[in-house]
């Protein structure tokens, strides 16, 4: 089994941002990447931009340490979790814009071995249709990367405790 050194995080958001802070204070360093400039320099000085309790302290903690940092743009990575919203168009259909944006922004970053994640919470089909974009553009990776599908259920206000201590795959 590969061991993975390093993951880049795609969306900073509600979701994005714990679980990348979590899994960087597990000692994998990461790659925190989000569209929003200055959500990059708050949390590259340690800062965040959400409230979450005991979130501030984390990210203080493994910026210091070296293994977060964020960026405008993606890089080599072993893991890509794709950690962006999901909202609803007008006719109350789920939008997979965002998803599929982000996709695209890693293609040429995605290698033989990765791990692709999408943590969004998305409708059924997906993943395949993620899947599909991938090796329609990239078709020498096809059997060669690793996709899953792991959506986030925590509470607010409660997250990182969730985030360490619920059961997930």
């Amino acid at each position: 089994m590969k061991t993975f050194k390093k993951a880049c995080f795609i969306g900073l958001g509600y979701i994005g941002l714990p679980t990348a802070a979590i899994v960087a204070h597990s000692g994998i360093r990461v790659l925190g990447v989000d569209i929003n400039k200055s959500i990059v320099d708050n949390i590259n000085q340690g800062m965040i931009h959400i409230i979450e309790p005991g979130l501030s302290d984390v990210v203080k903690t493994v910026v210091v340490s070296k293994m977060l940092r964020a960026s405008i743009v993606p890089e080599d990575s072993d893991v890509f979790l794709i950690v962006v919203p999901t909202p609803f168009t007008h006719n109350y259909q789920p939008d997979i814009s965002y998803v599929e944006s982000a996709t695209n922004t890693i293609l040429p970053f995605l290698k033989p071995g990765d791990l692709y994640i999408i943590e969004s919470t998305s409708p059924v089909g997906t993943t395949e249709k993620m899947a599909a974009l991938i090796f329609g553009k990239r078709p020498e990776l096809k059997n060669k990367i690793y996709i899953a599908y792991c959506p986030e259920r925590v509470l607010p206000g409660n997250v990182l405790h969730e985030l360490v201590y619920n059961d997930r795959v």
